[in-house]
């Protein structure tokens, strides 16, 4: 049984390292990008409701793009069902962007409210911890050590062409 259990947890943690790598990148750079709509009056107001929300509230404000993006992805599947493999990706891809940007701004306005929920704040710091030793784990793995190297040395060898 225990063989079992750690098995389906490796293969869990396999196919979840390549969203938890994407949101790793992603998290923050989008979030920003959502933050600029704050210079406008009626978004800065919103963002301003969203800190006020009681923790279930949040709760529902922060599940509530993922519930919205549900239909877009079911778009997608749609038309990879219709071979249109391309439209798929891109509506996927855009899906992805989109909603990681906005939940990830709006994970950084509730966060306060959401620890108030007695389960979140004691599953949220556990959930942390466990996705960033994925993370440790994949980022000193040989092949993505590879990677890194070959990606520094076609982004030196870009910069010389680019400079003469």
């Amino acid at each position: 049984m225990r063989f079992f259990i750690r098995l389906l947890r490796a293969l869990a943690a396999a196919l979840l390292v390549p969203i938890l790598l994407f949101e790793e990148w992603g998290w923050e750079p989008l979030a920003a990008l959502v933050r600029r709509l704050a210079r406008l009056p009626l978004w800065a107001r919103l963002e301003n409701r969203l800190r006020e929300l009681p923790p279930w509230g949040a709760l529902l404000a922060f599940l509530l793009p993922v519930l919205l993006l549900l239909p877009v992805k079911v778009l997608a599947l749609f038309l990879f069902g219709r071979g249109h493999a391309a439209s798929g990706v891109t509506v996927l891809v855009a899906a992805k962007l989109i909603g990681t940007a906005f939940v990830a701004r709006i994970f950084q306005l509730v966060e306060p409210a959401l620890m108030r929920i007695p389960l979140f704040a004691r599953w949220y710091p556990r959930w942390k911890a466990w996705k960033d030793h994925v993370l440790t784990l994949v980022r000193e793995s040989r092949p993505w050590r590879v990677v890194r190297a070959l990606n520094r040395r076609l982004a030196r060898g870009w910069r010389r062409l680019r400079g003469g």
